[in-house]
């Protein structure tokens, strides 16, 4: 079975669905794509979030301490709010099957947001419902 190219990939990820050829090539190139083993953990709650990860194959599941409070799978997208609010990260994020990702940096984060201002608002109203359904649950 052939694997899709990170450009069929990305361009089936909501974010990024609406975009030119040209912008998903530019998304691609900001990208490091990373196959990862079940149980990696991807992130963890407390740390420094150095990078934004969209899940192109398989899954991960985000905690908060014991609880699982989502899973993810192709087309989802986490560690935008370590990036945006320059925060510790909210959860811990670990595979729980064989995955591949797409993992975008820091300063190349930066540089999406930058210049690709529908995706920004996009990724800040995601963050900011994200932290809101941590309020609630924390309460």
């Amino acid at each position: 079975m052939a694997r899709a190219s990170t450009d069929e990939l990305l361009a089936q990820v909501p974010l990024f669905k609406d975009l030119s050829k040209k912008h998903l090539r530019r998304v691609r190139n900001l990208a490091t794509r990373v196959d990862v083993a079940p149980g990696r953990v991807l992130a963890r709650e407390g740390g420094a979030g150095h990078e934004f990860i969209i899940v192109l194959e398989g899954e991960v599941e985000v905690r908060q301490g014991d609880e699982v409070v989502t899973t993810c799978g192709a087309g989802d997208y986490v560690g935008e709010i370590a990036l945006i609010e320059r925060r510790p990260r909210t959860a811990t994020v670990i595979a729980t099957s064989p995955a591949v990702l797409d993992v975008i940096g820091q300063r190349e984060f930066a540089e999406l947001l930058a210049e690709e201002p529908e995706i920004a608002e996009q990724i800040r109203a995601t963050a900011a419902r994200r932290l809101e359904d941590d309020e609630h649950r924390r309460q």
